[in-house]
């Protein structure tokens, strides 16, 4: 994570909580007050956001000192202390929630993810999220899907081509499309991978005839066509499904041969993992 970019929105989210004060902690805890609490975790999963919360509460107080116990990316079970923080109680009290929200979601999206991780254990296939992210919180959610083990499969529109069905449409046609994309990477001498969806095998056969992309994307194929598509394609070019693909049928999928699988729900049908932050 780019520090620049998580400060810029570690501020702005302690401005959008604090306006003009946490009136609750100035009504009743002196200023000198000093403290400890705890991050307490209430359900099995994968940490995700404890270097995210350190950041948090050294910009909200320096002088904060937190114990880390458990660190990103390990197993977590109820009862666990994921840290320590101490120093003033004010202080404290500030960061709770904001430290919270990030922790469960990212925490969430990492034990999302380590589970269909889990699922295609001992297979070549890779778990990619997707550009279905929550806008301004891109960059953490998709970190929480590395530290669950998956992989991005692009950060955002710049970083890669992507060739979806509207872009095929508009463009004319799959090799119009495709044409036109080359075209425009030499002419802007751009290096940028091209991927293309397939929506049938009529479309795969139409891709490999053209040539001239580096992975094909099989959305919403079932098990049947996605086996033949990859006897057609295996060797040429990367292979991906997509679509609606769930924790009981990713392994099913995995088996095909694909190289990649995306899951759109890995970010945008979230359950945060439930965990608190106690006074001692």
């Amino acid at each position: 994570m780019e520090n620049s970019i998580l400060r810029e929105f570690i501020l702005k989210s302690i401005g959008e909580d604090l306006g003009d004060g946490d009136h609750s902690s100035l009504a009743c805890i002196p200023w000198e007050a000093k403290g400890k609490a705890k991050l307490l975790i209430k359900e099995e999963g994968i940490l995700a956001g404890v270097s995210v919360a350190k950041e948090t509460f050294a910009a909200i107080d320096n002088d904060l000192s937190c114990e880390i116990f458990i660190e990103d990316g390990n197993r977590v079970n109820p009862g666990d202390i994921g840290f320590h923080i101490s120093g003033r109680q004010q202080s404290i009290l500030k960061s709770e929630r904001l430290v919270l929200n990030i922790m469960q979601r990212m925490s969430g999206i990492a034990t999302s993810t380590n589970q269909y991780v889990t699922r295609i254990s001992g297979l070549k296939a890779k778990i990619l999220d997707t550009r279905k992210t929550t806008p301004g919180l891109r960059f953490l959610e998709k970190e929480a899907v590395r530290i669950g083990g998956g992989m991005n499969h692009r950060m955002g529109l710049f970083d890669m081509i992507m060739l979806k069905d509207n872009h095929i449409v508009f463009a004319g046609g799959i090799e119009k499309a495709i044409e036109k994309t080359r075209d425009y990477l030499k002419k802007s001498s751009r290096k940028l991978k091209i991927e293309i969806e397939a929506r049938n095998l009529d479309d795969v056969m139409r891709i490999l005839a053209n040539g001239g992309v580096n992975r094909i994307m099989l959305d919403n194929f079932n098990l049947e066509d996605t086996k033949e598509a990859v006897r057609l394609i295996a060797g040429r070019y990367e292979i991906e499904s997509s679509g609606g693909i769930t924790l009981e049928t990713v392994r099913s999928y995995a088996e095909c041969g694909v190289d990649f699988i995306s899951v759109g729900a890995l970010t945008h049908h979230i359950k945060s993992l439930d965990m608190s932050l106690k006074a001692i």
